[in-house]
């Protein structure tokens, strides 16, 4: 891992574009790892299947991965490993350094088959090691050009990547990076959570930047105390986000009611990884759709963000809490592991024009008696936040009047149901329509969501090559649903399929249901792996 993050930060700074893909098992000491890189001088967003450069640092990594190496493809192991001299460079690491260093070794020989330079690496390694400890620093740039000299005096046949000149500033940064910094721009000060993979560390991006940002993040004894810590907070006033994961959001599902009942704020992020229970807790899916659509008893408005890149989920983010805000109640935004774990070069956001959230409304534009649920035409009532001014502020999760207090008059039931439903309208209003990308009437429709979207995008690309007419339809907000801003596209293409990562065609159905329009062919992948363009075109030709 140490080796990939430090290759990959070289090849952005470098000016590559890249996309990656980390695998790695659910123990507690470790297991098999990988950190698979794709890299380009133009912008790419999905991931490869065949391997150019294998880096194998064990021998369980010949015995996995040697069958994935394209035919151009060189490995790069220990001369110990016995591997036939046409398929490997064989290192001897025990030469070159102490074992300890045999990652930056194996950095400096990778580093130097593609072309990058050696000080550019070496100024990485001191960001990462230098301040701690200097001779470790020093040793690491021993190391580095240790590996680089051997490798000089060798005569390898491998094709280095086009040099870009004076490359651009960019980000190495994945979706969960994304999202903690999406979250502080919209101005985040309370976020709460459990560890779960693979959600974990937007709350750990939070806390290294919270003395900074003024934010408090807080690690709750489990997922029930994590939702509604979050609920509280935001009653308070304290804009508030909880980040979990399926089996951490099942726990969460009667807070979400309370959110929605007490009318109060709340960004919940999802990271969805394969189920049921503990399912396959380090690999990815798309199967919570439908939880995270239904989740808590009741009817209510709700808002359910998808996004696709990294770029997407900062974004998304920001608009989650606006909404949240806005219309006073949970909204909800799906990741998953691919997403959370895949690095990209991203160009840096414009940040200069965005603004905070604001919780509540201003005490001295609400006249007295304040009811904090009064009926109003857009369903949505001043939130006035408790201590803040001269007005009682008086909340309850049973049903209740205009004023706040607990009733059982069946008729104010009705009035208050209608009143949060309203709501539903203003969410609809700003729903973000599916993208659509292509031809017109096209032969083909591959409809999307989430994670899928580069891989699908790549795959019809490649179709579009072949003059066969495709386009692409994803969303990045699977509800609500506004049918008027896509069934035409459905309508229009000869044939459509939805790809998705789980087993049931969970958007398929969702669009049935709200537009009674049917996707017969489906592609779903639920093995735990990412979608690639190689696997969505084979399942296209297996049917074709």
């Amino acid at each position: 891992m140490t080796i990939g993050e430090l290759l990959a930060r070289s090849l952005v700074r470098s000016g590559y574009f890249i996309v990656v893909t980390q695998s790695y098992q659910s123990r507690i000491r470790g297991g098999h790892n990988t950190f698979a890189i794709r890299v380009s001088t133009g912008e790419i967003q999905a991931p490869q299947e065949s391997v150019d450069l294998l880096i194998a640092m064990d021998r369980e990594t010949v015995r996995l991965h040697k069958d994935e190496l394209s035919p151009q493809g060189l490995m790069i192991a220990d001369q110990e490993f016995n591997i036939p001299d046409n398929l490997c460079l064989k290192v001897p690491y025990k030469d070159l350094c102490q074992s300890r260093y045999s990652n930056v070794s194996a950095l400096g020989i990778a580093g130097f088959l593609l072309g990058l330079e050696e000080e550019l690496i070496a100024r990485l390694l001191d960001d990462l090691f230098g301040k701690k400890d200097t001779k470790l620093a020093e040793e690491n740039r021993r190391v580095l050009n240790s590996a680089f000299r051997w490798c000089s005096s060798r005569t390898v046949s491998f094709p280095q990547l086009p040099m870009i000149p004076n490359p651009p500033a960019r980000l190495m940064m994945n979706v969960n990076d994304a999202v903690a910094l999406g979250a502080l721009s919209a101005g985040v000060r309370f976020c709460a959570f459990y560890p779960m993979t693979p959600s974990t560390s937007i709350p750990l991006n939070l806390a290294a930047r919270a003395q900074d940002m003024g934010l408090i993040v807080e690690q709750g004894e489990d997922e029930i105390a994590v939702i509604n810590m979050a609920i509280g907070a935001s009653f308070a006033g304290a804009p508030s986000m909880a980040a979990t994961s399926g089996g951490g959001f099942a726990l969460m599902v009667e807070g979400v009611s309370l959110a929605a009942m007490t009318e109060t704020p709340v960004v919940i992020v999802v990271g969805q990884r394969p189920g049921p229970a503990t399912g396959l807790p380090t690999r990815t899916e798309q199967a919570d759709l439908e939880l995270v659509l239904h989740a808590g008893h009741g009817e209510f408005p709700r808002a359910v963000f998808a996004p696709g890149t990294v770029e997407e989920s900062f974004h998304l983010t920001r608009k989650a809490f606006e909404l949240a805000e806005r219309y006073q109640g949970p909204v909800m935004i799906l990741t998953d592991q691919f997403l959370a774990d895949s690095y990209r070069a991203v160009v840096p956001f414009d940040i200069g024009t965005l603004t905070q959230v604001h919780a509540g409304a201003d005490p001295e534009s609400v006249e007295g008696p304040y009811r904090r649920y009064a009926f109003t035409e857009s369903g949505v009532s001043p939130r006035i936040l408790p201590g803040k001014s001269r007005h009682l502020v008086v909340a309850d999760s049973d049903e209740h009047t205009e004023d706040g207090h607990l009733t059982e008059d069946l008729s104010i039931r009705k009035r208050m149901m209608q009143k949060r439903l309203k709501k539903i309208t203003g969410i609809m209003s700003e729903v973000i329509p599916p993208l659509f990308e292509g031809e017109e009437r096209p032969d083909l429709l591959l409809v999307s969501w989430g994670s899928a979207k580069g891989s699908v995008k790549e795959a019809a690309s490649r179709l579009t090559q072949k003059t066969r007419r495709t386009a692409v339809l994803h969303f990045q907000q699977v509800w609500p649903m506004v049918p008027d801003q896509f069934i035409w596209h459905l309508q229009e293409a000869r044939e459509v399929v939805c790809v998705e990562g789980n087993a049931t065609g969970q958007l398929a159905r969702l669009i049935r249901r709200e537009t009674g329009f049917e996707i017969k062919r489906k592609i779903l992948r639920y093995d735990g792996l990412p979608m690639t363009p190689e696997w969505i075109l084979r399942a296209i030709n297996r049917s074709s």
